[in-house]
């Protein structure tokens, strides 16, 4: 399992590196990258000694099929050393570049972003590798928001557009789930329906190439990495150079083999790629901010990168392969530099820095090799892998090849233009001043590192082959056998001329650089991408507030139109839906159940004429109590026993509301009539609907089967139960996850809106025997002397006999609850009534007990699998644990309500309101 070892080491530092920062400062990043250097090591140690592709499943949820499952072949062994190596060296650079005292938010992104990259280049899971995708895309997002104000917008832009991806991502992954039956990814890009269903193909291919393109900075997505160039250098030598763009350059390099099966996937890629490469270039010509020169350039260089893998032969996915190593090395060594030159020169603008080789030699060589790689000067390993992807292009017999053939050619001629110009006009003249270069001794040697290895490897590039010729093998699914070897010196051939022809051309627009200034020192067209993507944000926010128009204010009216006419359509339809009729089953009607029906629209009766609050809630509480009998009474006692609780403490919780509202609802009765039609026609409808589908019938298969086997499965006799904790775990999972949010959500909105009271009539003058809290709770305060124990202790009881009674975490919770509610009732005072508990922990532990155990079900191949164990002849389940994770969950939320609602001592001076206002009026506090 050295994978799954691996890739749990990569999460561990994700949790210890902050930790060792926030002892030792920006050094802390060296425990990182020594971190990140080890798995670099282990990740070529098991390439060397492991023939073929290692694989490794860890159970998840197999029910869904969703496993980890974990595969390094050729492909994720070269991202994976790219991700790991790349980003130790960029961590190391980082402890000399990091002013911060205490960088923990910074290690931690940088850190969770390789962790999530190595996850998703071993992902042999679908599932696996969109999770991992997005993970990345959230680490870029804050990384770009740390930089402060600044970063605000460019960090949403980013966020907008790799999201879109995201969702291009998961379409694609739901179409292949669903058209394959596997979410192993391996399995399913072997799947026959590739070449078999055309729509099939072409689509997932279109889908998977947008969401690469919106990863990789592609036309008409390329304005995000430009824009998030306001990240600081390491984030840029990182995430938007070496590995997160990469990230796209993957995903089409694993789908090529079996979406080149559809015509749309060479055509679309070379298209696309050829035309961001020249754009990317044109770009940086224009550039005079040395880093947004670098930006366009990488815009350019996977622009390259996309069309030659569209081209789509051995050659050109060997090339791919190559050049993903030299990029990443040019690239990072090039922003890594620029970091360092505007640390100690205090600028990156062309126009003033001069005479670098003067004032810093060592990292000047360092630029230039960065520089010459790039532009593919012979003997770099960029000339080598350049010499590729022309080679690629002249020999793939195609029109996308003759496309990407004129396209990179062009594009190689701008390449040297860029390079040249990052590199001469800084370098001489006389000596800049500069900075201490105290404390840039790391910088220095992450990028003499970088630099050198990009250029010493065009002459050894023997050293790369077996590394390059797995990666292109693995992506096309064919033996290394029939992928030609990698070295530097093809010979003279067509690849070879039109390389040389591409440096001659380059170095003559280098010459005329200032007439090419001249040219391009305009706008080439009327928008930019930023302004574009700027305008799609806001008017996505503009159209979210439209949308929300409607409902923006506080009256329910307007809140419960829509559900209520949503209602009334469904029970319509599932009545028209069961043409048969409503014909009851024997023995399904009673008279009883009349009898609680009337109870019922009593209750219904008097809240609608209630023309107070308190006479309403009294009412609606008729109405709850009259569905926990009718619960009862169809032999359902946990559902009744549930809703006889709620119905409880909602009432406890309304009350503590409604000392914030006027007593009355105001006027508004001309409004009743179509009110209450629509709600008669609304519940007719679906009490109808309900009938129609579940009420009147035989007891269906799935309920008959958990009557029968329930017990036999789980050892629970309680089927109510064992529903909740073991077959339905992970639903009751999200739920009390939401429960736990809720309090946490009640808290940060009490917070930001504190409530105030309303002014009430004045008191009475003389002494009233309900004036004196004190003597007024005399009979609750002696009554919850015995109840309040009593219940704290029954609530207990309850949540360990609920698999087999009545009963469980969520009720024993709510029993607990209602105790300690009565001890709030009973305090002559709200501070003296606020429970003595951390509810947010309280709350989040409860989440945090569930998670945990459903981490121990994981032993017997699935999470949240109930593990059994008989002790003593007494029968145990993990499933308990997990209760009382509900438990926790529950009683945090409701001991939140209590001291967020009952205990907050309201604002000074508030502005209460004087009169009553017609509900249906919107509050213009609210607008």
């Amino acid at each position: 399992m050295v994978l799954t070892a691996t890739l749990a080491a990569a999460w561990a530092l994700v949790a210890l590196t902050p930790l060792i920062a926030r002892r030792h400062g920006p050094a802390g990043g060296w425990f990182g990258a020594a971190g990140l250097a080890a798995l670099t090591a282990v990740i070529a140690g098991v390439a060397l000694t492991t023939p073929g592709p290692v694989a490794e499943v860890v159970p998840w949820i197999p029910t869904l099929e969703v496993m980890l499952r974990l595969r390094m072949d050729g492909l994720g062994t070269l991202f994976a050393l790219l991700v790991l190596g790349v980003g130790a060296i960029v961590l190391a650079y980082s402890t000399s570049y990091v002013t911060e005292k205490r960088p923990t938010g910074f290690y931690a992104l940088m850190t969770a972003f390789a962790a999530a990259m190595l996850t998703l280049v071993l992902a042999d899971d679908l599932v696996v590798l969109f999770v991992a995708w997005e993970i990345t895309t959230l680490c870029s997002y804050l990384l770009i928001l740390r930089v402060g104000p600044k970063g605000r917008a460019p960090a949403a832009r980013t966020l907008l557009i790799t999201v879109a991806g995201g969702l291009a991502l998961l379409a694609a992954v739901c179409t292949v789930i669903v058209r394959t039956g596997t979410t192993q990814l391996s399995v399913a890009l072997a799947d026959p329906a590739w070449q078999t269903d055309p729509a099939f193909a072409g689509t997932v291919a279109v889908l998977v190439a947008v969401a690469a393109m919106t990863k990789s900075a592609q036309f008409p997505f390329h304005s995000w990495l430009p824009d998030a160039m306001v990240a600081p250098a390491p984030v840029s030598a990182y995430l938007h150079a070496a590995a997160m763009v990469k990230a796209g350059i993957y995903l089409l390099m694993r789908f090529s083999g079996a979406a080149s099966a559809s015509p749309v996937w060479p055509w679309l890629l070379v298209s696309v790629g050829v035309l961001t490469a020249l754009m990317g270039a044109v770009f940086a010509l224009q550039r005079s901010d040395l880093k947004e020169l670098l930006a366009y350039s990488t815009v350019s260089q996977l622009g390259l990168l996309v069309a030659v893998i569209g081209v789509g032969t051995t050659t050109a996915l060997l090339a791919a392969s190559a050049h993903v190593v030299a990029h990443a090395l040019f690239k990072s060594a090039g922003f890594m530099t620029v970091g360092l030159v505007e640390r100690r020169a205090g600028t990156r603008d062309l126009r003033e820095l001069r005479g670098l080789y003067r004032a810093m030699p060592w990292t000047a060589v360092m630029i230039a090799l960065a520089a010459l790689s790039m532009a593919g000067v012979p003997l770099t390993l960029g000339f080598v892998s350049k010499e590729y992807v022309l080679d690629a292009a002249l020999t793939g017999g195609s029109g996308p090849s003759l496309l990407a053939t004129v396209g990179l050619g062009l594009g190689a001629v701008l390449t040297v233009a860029y390079s040249a110009r990052m590199v001469f006009p800084v370098l001489f003249g006389p000596a800049a001043e500069l900075g201490p270069v105290t404390g840039a001794r790391a910088m220095i040697g992450a990028v003499t590192v970088t630099a050198l290895a990009g250029a010493l490897l065009g002459p050894a590039a023997s050293v790369l082959d077996g590394l390059v010729r797995g990666a292109a093998a693995a992506s096309l699914a064919v033996p290394v056998g029939e992928i030609e070897g990698f070295y530097v010196w093809h010979g003279v051939n067509p690849a070879l001329v039109v390389s040389l022809l591409a440096l001659s051309a380059g170095a003559v627009l280098v010459l005329a650089r200032a007439r090419v200034d001249r040219v391009l020192d305009r706008p080439l067209f009327p928008v930019t991408g930023v302004a574009v993507v700027e305008r799609i944000r806001t008017g996505i926010i503009d159209l979210g507030y439209l949308v929300g128009n409607p409902t923006r204010g506080d009256s329910p009216a307007r809140h419960l139109l829509v559900p209520v006419l949503l209602i009334a359509a469904g029970g319509t339809a599932a009545v028209v839906a069961r043409a048969g009729g409503l014909d009851a089953a024997p023995g399904t009607s009673r008279p009883v159940d009349v009898l609680l029906l009337l109870l019922t629209a009593a209750g219904v009766a008097a809240t609608l004429r209630a023309g107070q609050r308190l006479p309403a809630v009294l009412g609606a509480g008729v109405v709850g109590f009259s569905v926990a009998l009718w619960f009862y009474e169809l032999g359902a006692a946990d559902v009744a026993l549930t809703q006889l609780l709620v119905e409880v403490l909602t009432v406890a919780v309304i009350v503590l509301v409604l000392r914030r509202l006027p007593a009355g609802f105001g006027a508004g009765t001309g409004r009743q009539l179509p009110r209450v039609l629509l709600a008669a026609g609304a519940g007719i409808a679906a009490t109808a609907g309900t009938l129609a589908m579940t009420g009147w019938r035989e007891p269906s298969a799935v309920s008959t089967w958990f009557l029968a086997e329930a017990e036999a499965e789980t050892g629970g006799s309680n089927i109510v139960n064992t529903i909740l904790v073991d077959f339905r775990a992970f639903d009751t999972f999200g739920e009390l996850v939401v429960l736990a949010l809720a309090a946490l959500v009640m808290a940060a909105l009490l917070d930001a809106r504190r409530p105030q009271p309303v002014r009430r009539p004045d008191p009475p003058p003389e002494p009233a025997p309900v004036a004196d809290p004190g003597a007024n709770a005399i009979f609750l305060r002696t009554v919850a002397k015995v109840l309040v124990p009593f219940l704290l202790i029954a609530s207990v009881w309850v949540l360990l006999r609920g698999h087999n009674d009545p009963g469980g975490g969520f009720i024993g919770a709510l029993v607990g609850a209602s105790g300690l509610v009565l001890a709030y009732l009973a305090a002559p005072s709200d501070a003296d009534g606020r429970v003595r508990l951390p509810f947010l922990l309280v709350a989040g532990l409860g989440a945090v007990v569930a998670a945990l155990t459903g981490l121990i079900g994981l032993f017997d191949g699935s999470f949240l699998r109930p593990l059994h164990l008989d002790l003593l002849g007494i029968h145990l389940s993990t499933a308990l644990v997990f209760d009382v994770g509900v438990y926790l969950a529950v009683l945090g939320v409701v001991v939140a309500a209590l001291n967020l609602l009952g205990s907050r001592e309201p604002d000074p001076d508030p502005e209460p309101e004087t009169e009553p206002r017609d509900d249906h009026e919107p509050e213009e506090a609210l607008r």
